[in-house]
């Protein structure tokens, strides 16, 4: 009997089997630490020059326009290598793959120490985007490979954790890094910042190598009931997947829910990265302190707070109505968050703009692995690699659009807080929840295999 004639019941004792539970714990507790460490870093060097921004214009007379497109030009060298990158992991392994993508991301990550003018500034940001592309497809198709849709959001918001944990952790250490530089060694703080972080990435693609696991039938951590039991489920569902969506590259390329969700992805990413890149300068001027240690403590609040609701959505969105409703939720929520920030930061409320920006980091991030659980219900194989990859590069190009329109948007309407230019970023979170609302008139084979609350009469 094939997989895709396993009926509900059947599919239901797989789900319920205490081989499979064991074997995700097991999964969980050896795979996610590594990739939790590889996606912190390589969030961490995407994001780290937001801290080097007035220093790199006084140090190196890189200016507010080359910064603007050197910090969104990242995702287009990311956006035009991260489908070929994703099917290329789909034949050397992911293993082999990410360690190669860290390692190299790594290397050039360092070079900005040896930044000397725009031309190389814009050059750098453009091969970060090139060698870190496949990265985060990646990882999200390997986490589909190995875990069942129900677990599925759960594994994306544990991965999902190392954006707080990178900012948490991570802004107080490039904060650290500056002033440890400028006080003890002989370089700019910038420089050593840059460095130091770079090589983590190097270090973490070699760990990667080491430490993860291809796939469930080659992993020495599970017994043979577990690899069954992983195996069974999750061919059950790659049957489904089928059925329901599209097979190949080409029909995945000119698929219309891939296009969809890469319009949701667009609009999230230019709510998180209008926020992240600017994330230091904006805390600097609402608590009046120059970017160092100060601000790096403070810039950390907002992704400390959003770990946490990150990681509750995560573990208790079981159910397609929960991601449907919390997703659109938390979208909205996120716009008026940026909406309330740009306020706070025109009448030099301080409280009030560290508030909402937490708010605001709370809520996209807890929108990110619910998002993701969408095309992965409905895509497999070749489809998966390529859809996947379809949407994280292009959606991904909010990244670049973020900044060059907050940018373009303050020199049109020049105010002293730059208002108008996080307000336009804003009204793409409203977008974005009008369209994730819109998913309740479709639906995914897949989702049959989740257990639904009871139907609310009306709905």
């Amino acid at each position: 009997m094939s997989q895709s004639s396993i009926d509900s019941a059947k599919a239901q004792e797989l789900l319920d089997s205490p081989h499979l539970a064991s074997g995700i714990k097991k999964a969980t507790r050896h795979l996610m630490p590594m990739l939790i460490i590889l996606y912190f870093v390589a969030f961490l060097d995407r994001t780290n020059v937001g801290f080097a921004e007035a220093a790199l214009e006084a140090d190196r007379g890189i200016t507010a326009g080359a910064y603007a497109l050197g910090a969104g030009i990242f995702f287009i060298g990311y956006a035009l290598f991260e489908i070929p990158s994703n099917l290329l992991l789909t034949k050397f392994g992911a293993r082999f793959w990410l360690a190669r993508i860290a390692i190299t991301w790594g290397i050039v990550a360092s070079a900005f120490a040896f930044v000397t003018d725009d031309t190389m500034f814009v050059i750098l940001r453009f091969l970060l985007g090139v060698t870190e592309a496949g990265l985060f497809p990646g990882v999200i198709m390997f986490l589909s490979e190995w875990f069942p849709n129900k677990r599925r959001v759960q594994m994306f918001a544990l991965f999902y954790l190392a954006q707080p944990f990178s900012q948490m952790l991570g802004a107080p250490l490039s904060g650290g890094l500056i002033s440890f530089g400028e006080q003890v060694t002989p370089w700019a703080g910038w420089q050593v910042m840059f460095f130091v972080e770079g090589m983590m990435a190097v270090a973490a693609g070699i760990a990667s190598f080491i430490f993860l696991v291809d796939s469930p039938q080659k992993a020495k951590f599970l017994n043979d009931d577990e690899k069954y039991a992983l195996k069974a489920v999750m061919e059950h569902e790659d049957a489904i997947k089928d059925e329901d969506g599209p097979r190949g590259i080409w029909p995945a390329m000119i698929n219309w829910k891939v296009w969809y969700f890469t319009v949701i992805y667009f609009c999230l990413q230019i709510a998180v990265y209008g926020t992240t890149f600017y994330l230091p300068q904006q805390v600097a001027a609402l608590i009046g302190k120059d970017v160092g240690w100060e601000v790096g403590l403070v810039s950390a609040i907002p992704w400390a707070v959003g770990l946490f609701a990150c990681y509750y959505v995560g573990k208790n969105a079981t159910t397609v109505r929960r991601r449907r409703t919390w997703g659109t939720l938390f979208f909205i929520i996120t716009g008026l968050a940026i909406f309330t920030s740009a306020w706070a930061g025109a009448n030099h409320q301080g409280f009030i703009g560290i508030l909402a920006i937490t708010v605001a980091v709370s809520a996209f991030l807890s929108t990110g692995p619910i998002s993701w659980s969408f095309p992965t219900s409905f895509l497999a194989g070749a489809a998966a690699a390529t859809g996947i990859g379809l949407i994280n590069s292009l959606g991904n190009l909010g990244g670049f659009v973020a900044p060059i329109m907050r940018n373009g948007v303050n020199e049109a309407i020049p105010t002293e807080s730059g208002t108008w230019g996080v307000v336009s970023l804003g009204v793409f979170a409203f977008l974005a929840a009008g369209m994730f609302w819109g998913t309740r008139f479709f639906r995914a084979k897949a989702d049959d295999l989740l257990k639904e609350e009871p139907a609310v009469p009306g709905h």
